[in-house]
């Protein structure tokens, strides 16, 4: 089952930031090694000044920093795009009307619609003539669409065909959730949405990723279905695991005093 698996260097890992919203994030991030971050304006309290100060710094700093929204009718799908995100991960995408709707947003003329902004960071904030500009950051963008419902999984295989979108992400837990397996990740109907979605994403040359999946599953459930990126954790859960390892250790020294 594991001899086409890609190894771990084939796959770019990320750490999540959700309420930590400075830019020292990205210096942490990127002395420890991680390939990119994803700035979660989904849950909690980050907003777009604190999103654009981190990814400016990231730009500076050679790191690719995401921008993950809170939805397909989020207003800052494309605003985030304009304050230096690399890319938008778009969650709870369930239709291809959506995902026409996300591309429409944030992809200039001819595949989509949006609008030319001025200056933009990933070009240091030169004035540049709009061919060249547009030719960049098409280059450049990203834009990645969570898959994390039963109709999103149905319709995963249209998504990842529409011109315009990068690559599928799952929402672990979301989507375990949705196909009635509440906190079991690892079950086998769960395992094999993650087959269904990487395929999709595989058969028409998108990249593919995960979210909330716990190490352990990471080879079996993402390496396995071609996955080339892996959120691995948040800034907070590592704040709390840090936390409790010294907390343990200082115990146990003090108590044998």
């Amino acid at each position: 089952m594991h001899q086409n698996v890609p190894s771990s260097r084939a796959a770019a890992i990320g750490l999540a930031i959700c309420v930590m919203n400075t830019v020292e994030t990205v210096a942490v991030a990127r002395r420890t090694g991680f390939d990119f971050i994803v700035v979660d304006m989904e849950h909690g309290r980050i907003g777009l000044d604190s999103l654009t100060d981190i990814s400016v710094a990231g730009l500076l700093a050679g790191l690719p920093v995401y921008a993950r929204v809170t939805g397909p009718s989020s207003p800052d799908i494309a605003r985030v795009l304009d304050c230096g995100a690399i890319g938008v991960i778009v969650p709870h995408v369930d239709t291809l009307e959506q995902a026409r709707a996300i591309v429409e947003k944030t992809r200039f003329l001819p595949t989509g619609g949006r609008a030319l902004p001025g200056p933009l960071a990933m070009t240091g904030f030169e004035p540049v003539p709009v061919a060249e500009l547009i030719a960049k950051a098409e280059a450049t963008t990203r834009v990645i669409a969570m898959i994390e419902s039963r109709s999103g999984l149905d319709a995963a295989d249209d998504i990842a065909a529409l011109a315009g979108i990068d690559g599928l992400m799952i929402g672990s837990n979301d989507l375990a959730a949705a196909i009635g397996h509440v906190g079991d990740i690892g079950h086998d109907v769960v395992q094999q949405a993650f087959r269904r979605i990487g395929a999709a994403a595989m058969r028409h040359g998108k990249s593919f990723g995960a979210m909330g999946l716990p190490p352990d599953r990471v080879r079996e459930q993402a390496l396995a279905f071609g996955a080339d990126m892996i959120v691995a954790t948040n800034e907070i859960n590592l704040l709390f695991e840090g936390a409790q390892r010294t907390m343990a250790d200082f115990r146990q020294i003090t108590e044998q005093v």
